[in-house]
């Protein structure tokens, strides 16, 4: 891959899971494009570090378990937007159940995963802004992560 922008970056959702978990799996699924995505922010593994002081040594260190983060975007609210209203029925859930994610990049690499939305809170900040929200979704399984074709 090289470097590129963001701009083109997309946003995806599906209420099913996939048959498998890597790449065919996902992307047989029928995503539904989250229209209106301002930024999407950063999102992927990091590792809880576990720390142990012996009395008489250094400090050790070691990788707990991990944490592939959170997606934050932020987006114009638009209520004919089928994906909003997939992301919105989503973050009213009171269910457990995951729902599918798709990112996509400039150059079409894709990130895919499975998530819950804890939330999709609403601003009005001012007269000259958009109406925007801001869904908090929780990646709940490891990122599978697709080269561009």
């Amino acid at each position: 891959m090289t470097a590129q922008t963001a701009a083109g970056t997309k946003l995806a959702i599906s209420v099913a899971s996939p048959a498998t978990f890597d790449a065919a799996g996902f992307a047989a699924l029928t995503m539904t494009a989250i229209g209106k995505v301002e930024k999407i922010g950063s999102f992927g593994a990091s590792f809880a570090k576990v720390e142990f002081q012996p009395l008489d040594g250094p400090k050790e260190k070691y990788k707990g378990p991990v944490d592939n983060g959170a997606l934050s975007p932020s987006l114009a609210l638009d209520s004919a937007d089928a994906g909003q209203g997939v992301l919105q029925t989503s973050g009213a859930d009171k269910s457990q159940k995951l729902y599918s994610f798709c990112v996509t990049y400039q150059d079409g690499s894709k990130r895919y995963f499975q998530g819950r939305t804890f939330g999709m809170p609403e601003t009005a900040d001012g007269a000259g802004t958009m109406l925007m929200a801001n869904p908090a979704i929780e990646i709940c399984t490891d990122i599978v992560k697709v080269a561009a074709a």
